[in-house]
Parts: structure tokens; sequence; C-alpha cells
């Protein structure tokens, strides 16, 4: 990177997923463990930046480390579908030329989001799916595969033997779920190069049929990157889809000239929650301004900023 290329601001932030995340609930030690990990990941995603990496490979970092650590409903630890397998989603972007791959109802591909950072790379393609998209993983070298029971958690188990009780006992979808389907994980970074890019993966929705897709590894409605900012989403990925969120908060920095933070909360505590939805979202732009919004109890999220103050946080602010 030359003198004249080289930007000092680098700014990272992540996030766990949003919901229903009570303190009381949840647990000291359990708490204390959630944080850690959130710093282990700032640490590894920020040092990339640091070393001159771009954003695209700092947030790939991040989600892939999120993805093998099984609090969150990401690789490792996501929910059970209703036939008792994992099927996994991911999407990444880089703002920089608005390059985007994704991947969904994957089973085998330990890490999604550097999957989906091959489609975006090796092929001609934005998004895959299912088999055409282990197919695609059979072609990659260095693409870890594992077999699908190497995503199980005893607690996703218990997870999905409530829900399927729930259901049993005339329990649907149609009712209020709001705050129930946390864990989704992601990143957004601004790199030296005053470039941004994000990421989103998750492990769906508990007891989900039918190959059900969210948000996550949609473009525009769980992730989103352009040149001025990056967007992640975390929430009832339904309505992420029908209001098009990730894409939503940036039309109005792009279009109106909003800032990032009126936008995200216009867009979260407004038109999300309006239509029936919750859940939250983490967003960055080239100027390292970042934003972490959410209308549940709680997201697990951390960042960085520019000037190197950094914090973790699980619970909604006062």
């Amino acid at each position: 990177m030359s003198a004249r290329q080289l930007r000092k601001p680098l700014a990272l932030a992540i996030h766990g997923g949003a919901g229903v995340i009570e303190r009381n609930a949840l647990g000291a030690d359990v708490e204390r463990a959630i944080l850690a990990d959130l710093e282990r990941v700032l640490d590894a995603g920020h040092a990339v930046l640091a070393t001159g990496g771009t954003a695209l490979d700092a947030v790939e970092a991040a989600v892939s480390m999120l993805e093998d650590m099984p609090s969150f409903n990401a690789g490792r630890g996501s929910v059970f579908t209703a036939d008792g397998r994992h099927e996994l989603d991911a999407s990444i972007m880089d703002g920089h030329g608005r390059r985007a791959g994704a991947v969904a109802g994957v089973s085998t591909v330990r890490n999604p989001v550097r999957l989906a950072r091959r489609v975006l790379e090796d092929s001609p393609h934005v998004f895959l799916i299912g088999e055409g998209a282990e197919q695609f993983a059979d072609t990659q070298p260095g693409i870890e595969r594992v077999s699908n029971d190497w995503f199980d958690t005893e607690v996703r188990r218990e997870q999905l033997r409530q829900a399927q009780q729930r259901e049993q006992a005339a329990w649907h979808a149609s009712q209020d779920l709001r705050g129930q389907y946390f864990g989704t994980v992601g990143a957004v970074a601004l790199d030296a190069y005053g470039h941004v890019a994000a990421a989103t993966s998750t492990g769906g929705m508990t007891n989900k049929r039918w190959g059900r897709v969210g948000d996550s590894p949609l473009i525009g409605a769980g992730t989103w990157a352009d040149a001025r900012c990056a967007i992640s989403c975390t929430g009832w990925g339904e309505y992420y889809i029908r209001n098009a969120v990730a894409h939503d908060i940036a039309a109005r920095v792009a279009y109106r000239g909003d800032r990032l933070q009126a936008a995200a909360e216009d867009v979260i505590l407004g038109e999300v929650p309006a239509h029936g939805g919750d859940g939250g979202v983490i967003a960055l732009d080239r100027d390292g301004n970042l934003a972490l919004v959410l209308n549940t109890t709680g997201m697990y999220r951390g960042w960085v900023r520019p000037d190197g103050s950094r914090g973790t946080a699980i619970y909604q602010e006062p």
C-alpha cells in the first residue's frame, strides 16, 4: 500500500444476533464467555485490517470465527430444522465494486461465509443454493467439509424439542415470533484503503421447513455494502426481506444524505416494527461512523472505532 493510498482510519463491528436476551436468563458465566468470544473476534478481525488486509478479508475472518463458536446460530451451533438437520446460509459483499457472493441451504460446509466469498471471487454468479452450492464447494480447494452432525449442540436440540412441543399444542408460526430467533452472526469493516464490506451467516429458524431461507444470504435484505456504507442485519428474517432492510438503510444515506445512525434508527426502530418484525443491525460508513441499533432486549455485539476505542455489549441500552 503506497503512502498515497494509505488511510489511517480502521473500524470494525460484529454481531452475534438479536432477540429476547434477559440478564437473569443468560447467567453471569455464559455472559462472560460470550463477551470473551466477541473480544477474540474483534482482535482477529482488527488485526487483519491493521496489517493491511482488506475489509473483505476482515469480515470473512470475523464471521468464520463466529461460525466456529457454538454460542451463536451459525456454523457449529446452528439450529435444527424440523427433520433434525442443519441448513446454513451466508453472504458477503464488497462495497468496492459491489461484488457479492451468497449460499443458502448448505449442509456440509464448515464455514459458509468462506464459500460465499468463493462464489464472489471464483464464479460468475452471486447466489448458489442447496445441492448446487455443495457441488460448487467440491470444486474449491480449502473449503472444509464436515458431516451434518458436526453442527449439533445439545442446546439447539433442546430448542427443537421445545419448538415441536409448542407446535403439537397448536402453537404455530402465525403467532407472534418477535424476539424468538436470534444468533445470526455478522461483521462490517472499514479498511485502510477507505473501502467497506459486510458479511452475515446463520443457521436460520429452529424447526424450519420446506427449505425456508431468511434474509441473511439475501443481498439487500440481510447484507449490503457500497462505496458509502456496509450493513449486516439480524432478526426476524421475513420482515427484513419484505422491507429490504440493509439496502433501505444504505439508500437513505445515498439518496437523501441521511446520517448513518439516523438511517439505521428510522428503519430498525420504525419500518421493521411497524410491519410486525424485530431485530437489529450493525452498520459502518466510509468515514468510520458506526451504528449499532436494536429494537429487542438484546443483541450480542462488539466494535472498534477509528480512534481505537472498543467495546462489547449484550443488552439494550437503558
